[in-house]
């Protein structure tokens, strides 16, 4: 196995930091300590903790964004020139968060807690999440208008408020669910989220924003 770099040293240090105590939380000599090197490096290498934040952040979303992105790609080819059925778009869109998260170690469990913790917090929540995600976001509003085109588009960006929402608390996993039902579900299960969060979306994207087009019948 290739050693890693300092600065990967410092991003996976810095990640977990982040994840367990929030942006305000962490200074840079906290990660140069858990990150076992010397301070200056981290000013060295990033210049200062928001840049380290920033840099933490683009290093996932580039995966993330890529294969999701192919994803999509392949959807839509696979249908055109008809609309893509609803439930492969919401999956396209989902799959990838959920495999990384139940199979990338714990750096990535680190990484979807942090963007959990985003996600409910004004300060970055708005200009994070746009910064890094936006552009990838908005291919997929644009498949869901042609799949979905009588709704109301203040209906469709509420439904994918919700979707988001629905994500941001499952990467959370802070085991709520797991108390509420007796240990029967289980916050980390994500084989099991999977299963479920594609057809419970769906079934709100079509009560709020009307029928899906679907393919072509041949005559």
């Amino acid at each position: 196995m290739t050693e890693k770099s300092t600065k990967d040293k410092i991003l996976d240090a810095a990640e977990a930091q982040f994840a367990r105590h929030g942006f305000d939380g962490v200074s840079a000599r906290d990660i140069a300590r858990s990150a076992s090197v010397d301070p200056a490096l981290v000013n060295y290498h990033f210049g200062n903790k928001r840049a380290v934040f920033d840099a933490v952040m683009l290093r996932r979303a580039e995966v993330l964004n890529n294969e999701r992105q192919q994803a999509l790609d392949f959807v839509l080819r696979r249908h055109h020139p008809n609309p893509a059925p609803l439930d492969e778009i919401i999956d396209a869109f989902t799959h990838a968060l959920l495999n990384r998260a139940q199979t990338g170690g714990q750096e990535w469990r680190d990484y979807f807690a942090l963007l959990g913790q985003i996600n409910n917090t004004p300060e970055f929540g708005g200009s994070i999440m746009t910064q890094f995600f936006d552009p990838l976001v908005h291919r997929f509003l644009d498949a869901l208008r042609a799949t979905l085109p009588e709704a109301d588009e203040a209906d469709l960006m509420w439904c994918y408020h919700f979707l988001s929402g629905a994500l941001t608390l499952t990467f959370a996993a802070t085991g709520r669910i797991d108390s509420l039902s007796n240990g029967l579900c289980k916050s980390t299960d994500f084989d099991e989220v999977h299963k479920r969060l594609v057809p419970f979306i769906c079934a709100g994207f079509r009560s709020m924003c009307g029928p899906e087009v679907g393919p072509i019948q041949e005559s």
